[in-house]
């Protein structure tokens, strides 16, 4: 799985991933966080998410990353958003108000890029990938991460054996596994998620869980 596999999942607009709502878990749990307004909150592989438009319309400031110039736009485009675009490093730089978009790879995002993050929405990003590259992708984040950051992060688990990801099933022992050393970790949901998802039903699923696990710094 590479870059051209998400750019061709966009352009062919094979993109069942994209909620086209606010994400129930964050409104639900978003204050467990205890988050300042006004803090810039960091949308790891965002897409076109409304969820930057929820955290915005609570306070925050959003930076989210995407390797799609397409979802990227789109954002913009179908919120009515006259963003402003820019050249950042390696990044194009799309910016409305308090929502910025970095179009680029997230492997090159750098500790000065997310020096004012003070919290991750992490929805879809590490079930997006394969095994190999979640490790990768976790060492990275906690890289670039500050050491005063909470995450709230969004899980599926079911037999991998059943259905070929992405979205890939993410074990809570995986979790632990990725986070436990510089986080303290809480399951604040757990639900039998398959007769609300008929899709993944179709797909030879015969259980589904989603959890959502809030990462506090140690």
């Amino acid at each position: 799985m590479d870059h051209d596999f998400w750019r061709e999942r966009w352009k062919q607009n094979q993109i069942g991933f994209h909620q086209a709502i606010y994400n129930e878990y964050l409104q639900q749990y978003w204050d467990q966080l205890n988050l300042e307004s006004g803090s810039q909150v960091f949308l790891p592989l965002c897409g076109k998410s409304l969820d930057s438009l929820w955290l915005r319309s609570q306070g925050y400031k959003v930076l989210g990353v995407e390797i799609s110039e397409l979802a990227v736009k789109d954002f913009f485009k179908e919120n009515n958003l006259d963003a402003e675009k820019s050249q950042q490093g390696k990044f194009s730089q799309w910016k409305y108000e308090d929502i910025t978009l970095l179009q680029g790879d997230f492997f090159d995002l750098s500790a000065s890029d997310l020096k004012e993050c003070r919290a991750v929405f992490d929805r879809a990003s590490l079930i997006a990938l394969p095994e190999e590259m979640r490790i990768s992708y976790v060492k990275h984040l906690q890289k670039i991460l500050p050491k005063q950051a909470s995450i709230l992060l969004i899980t599926l688990e079911y037999d991998q054996s059943e259905m070929q990801g992405p979205p890939f099933a993410v074990l809570e022992n995986e979790v632990f596994r990725h986070y436990q050393q510089h986080f303290s970790i809480k399951v604040l949901h757990s639900e039998d998620f398959l007769e609300r998802a008929p899709e993944f039903k179709k797909k030879g699923l015969t259980a589904l869980v989603e959890k959502v696990y809030l990462l506090n710094p140690l």
